[in-house]
């Protein structure tokens, strides 16, 4: 086994695939000591340690040294924060604003990473996170001009590593989800697989099987888990599988928009128009009541202080909605237990995605032990853990790949540079 260390754990999901393609993970760091217990309990020969790395660093390395018995790490992987890196709300400022970069000090935790890979010399770091991670600039007193954390990263490492930018929606890897993901791999310049890397013009990622999405209806026939309705608490669980369980809606206008888009058909509430006491009406897209009876619609609608009503200002295109059957699901996010989230509507029944339909849709294993996770600190807390996790089917792809590439092994196993995802992210790191 070749030993590994987790910075920025999360729940350990990411890491399990390392772990089937033969890392051995000795260290595990996470801030949220929740996650970590998750995290160890999927990885219990690993050293847990919890709290802030730019606080606990030291204890890392530390921790590695007095388990390693002199061996060398072989993988260094890390998944820094991605909160503050995203542009999907406004408050976060564009990516080419470095003040608005700079409101968020999480942006600049790569530098964590790079100090502990010049402490112990990793033959590969990898570096998971959103795809703006290659291009917000980010100002800081440290920086002399602003730049992107993996810019930064790549310039911390540069005399001791070679990095490999990609971009990649992880659907092209048997994902059942449209999952866009920043990844750097570095390779130690003293590796000799280095020299016929380049010279063969490869790069230390997986061959893309983009010919082999896997649609949402599929998925979910792989999963086989019964059906539920958010109509009552009853109906809202599967008693035998705890993690199989969705919000309650009862009868309320949510279950009413739901119930009203025509299943399977990827539609959303935002296009209902049938009244409930007229029928289907020809309406304007903006109504939000009845133009015959001035009922209210089965829209997402909020009252006015007059009395009257309006539509809810939001993201009309993917909120309220049903998922599209046969298309890869969309990307699983820490809210997926909200019906105003970006398209978190089962494509057939009256609910939401259940919990374990997430796990499976981020391709956590069936074997992944949640513990008393739920029990102990509810629905909301695990939503978000699968929704900040590395799909494991990645990641084993990339584990096995490293390997080879590490080895030697060449033939036909890894992406070219030429590669589009490969492409794309040198160009947006450059930019």
């Amino acid at each position: 086994m070749l030993q590994a260390i987790s910075l920025f754990s999360n729940c350990g999901a990411g890491d399990t695939g390392y772990a089937k393609a033969g890392y051995d993970f000795q260290v595990m760091a996470e801030i949220d000591p929740r996650r970590l217990e998750v995290a160890l309990l999927n990885h219990p020969d690993a050293v847990g340690i919890p709290g802030d790395l730019r606080e606990t660093a030291g204890r890392v390395v530390q921790s590695f040294r007095a388990r390693a018995g002199g061996e060398r790490l072989a993988l260094l992987a890390a998944c820094p924060p991605c909160q503050g890196m995203s542009s999907a709300r406004a408050s976060r400022g564009k990516e080419d604003d470095p003040d608005a970069g700079a409101k968020d000090a999480r942006n600049l935790l790569v530098q964590v990473v790079a100090w502990v890979a010049k402490e112990l010399s990793p033959k590969i770091v990898v570096v998971e996170n959103v795809p703006a991670f290659l291009r917000r600039l980010v100002s800081s007193p440290g920086l002399e001009t602003p730049t992107s954390a993996a810019t930064l990263l790549v310039k911390e490492l540069e005399d001791e590593y070679q990095a490999f930018p990609f971009l990649t929606d992880l659907a092209d890897y048997g994902v059942p989800q449209r999952r866009v993901r920043a990844f750097l791999t570095f390779v130690h310049r003293e590796e000799e697989c280095l020299t016929p890397l380049n010279q063969q013009r490869i790069i230390p990622y997986p061959k893309s099987t983009a010919d082999l999405h896997v649609s949402l209806r599929e998925a979910l026939r792989e999963l086989g888990a019964s059906a539920l309705d958010a109509r009552s608490s009853e109906t809202a669980r599967d008693p035998c599988d705890p993690l199989h369980c969705v919000p309650v809606w009862g009868r309320d206008a949510r279950y009413e928009m739901v119930q009203a888009i025509e299943p399977g058909s990827g539609g959303s509430a935002w296009q209902n128009s049938t009244c409930s006491k007229c029928g289907k009406r020809d309406v304007e897209e903006q109504a939000a009541v009845c133009p015959d009876c001035w009922a209210v619609l089965r829209r997402p609608v909020v009252k006015e202080a007059d009395g009257t009503y309006r539509l809810v200002r939001g993201f009309r295109r993917t909120s309220y909605a049903r998922m599209h059957p046969d298309k890869p699901s969309a990307t699983i996010t820490t809210a997926s237990g909200h019906i105003g989230s970006d398209l978190t509507v089962h494509p057939f029944e009256n609910r939401l995605l259940s919990v374990r339909e997430c796990a499976h849709l981020q391709t956590f294993p069936a074997s992944f032990d949640w513990g008393s996770a739920l029990k102990r600190w509810g629905t909301t807390n695990v939503r978000a853990m699968i929704g900040e996790a590395v799909p494991p089917r990645f990641t084993e792809l990339h584990g096995h790949t490293i390997r080879k590439v590490m080895e030697g092994n060449l033939d036909g196993i890894a992406a070219t540079v030429d590669d589009p995802r490969s492409v794309k992210a040198v160009k947006r790191l450059s930019h």
